[in-house]
């Protein structure tokens, strides 16, 4: 809990956010955070490679891009994304060929182009789509899950967070401001996020607390309950879907 209060409340200068409004129910996408061994490659991926925008949570670098913000933290990861819940993240670029040449003079792996799929730090998997209207190189697109409920899975963040639900080509899908929520059967038995490359996945929620309450006479446990630090003006509080995916919510990263 000290770890994840540093990493958001270290700095009484909030980061920039290029978050988007909520839905109706309050909720938008926030933020990824990801334990890594290599703090440069991060940010040689977020910033060189995906023309992310730097930034500092007091002496920690962190980057936003359109949709979303990213953190991460110097640790050894259990694994990649690649078997775990949370099978790839993705995103929008507005100049793929350049964006494969950038990942390449930067010693980060490509794994496929059609898909275009790079393999990150400790095996994070992300998928780019070319958009070439974007204003920015890279934005926020989706996440997408792997397990053995689609349907289920679809429906619980349908309920809990307010996400319209769809498709996106044939997955299944739901969507939430600045992210597209994609739901997979998983081929094998898929591991929780937490202690993993990309350990938890963060939604912005206004109205926090009574956010939360709300979770809670629905059913939902909290494995950090719900938080504020007053003098920051930031909330926050951690739960894990039932498939395994560790999530943050938070009140403030907007800010």
């Amino acid at each position: 809990m000290k770890r994840a209060l540093f990493l958001l409340l270290a700095s009484s200068c909030l980061l920039p956010a290029q978050l988007p409004p909520g839905n109706e129910a309050g909720v938008a996408m926030g933020h990824l955070h990801f334990k890594t061994s290599s703090l440069d490659a991060h940010r040689r991926l977020w910033v060189d490679v995906l023309g992310g925008t730097p930034s500092k949570l007091g002496t920690r670098d962190i980057v936003t891009l359109p949709g979303l913000v990213v953190l991460w933290e110097k640790g050894e990861p259990s694994g990649g994304t690649n078997g775990s819940i949370v099978g790839h993240v993705g995103l929008k670029v507005r100049d793929l060929k350049d964006v494969l040449a950038k990942a390449r003079a930067d010693g980060i792996s490509v794994e496929s182009e059609k898909p275009a799929f790079l393999n990150g730090p400790d095996g994070v998997r992300i998928e780019l789509i070319e958009d070439t209207t974007l204003s920015a190189p890279a934005a926020n697109h989706h996440i997408h899950f792997y397990d053995g409920a689609v349907d289920e899975t679809k429906s619980w963040y349908v309920k809990m967070f307010g996400a319209k639900p769809g498709k996106r080509g044939n997955f299944e899908a739901a969507d939430l401001p600045g992210v597209n929520l994609t739901f997979s059967k998983a081929d094998q038995l898929a591991a929780p996020t937490k202690g993993r490359a990309l350990d938890h996945i963060g939604f912005e929620v206004n109205g926090l607390e009574a956010f939360v309450k709300k979770l809670e006479t629905q059913g939902v446990k909290f494995d950090i309950p719900y938080r504020t630090i007053p003098a920051l003006g930031i909330s926050l509080a951690f739960l894990t879907d039932p498939w395994g995916t560790y999530i943050e919510l938070t009140e403030g990263l907007r800010k």
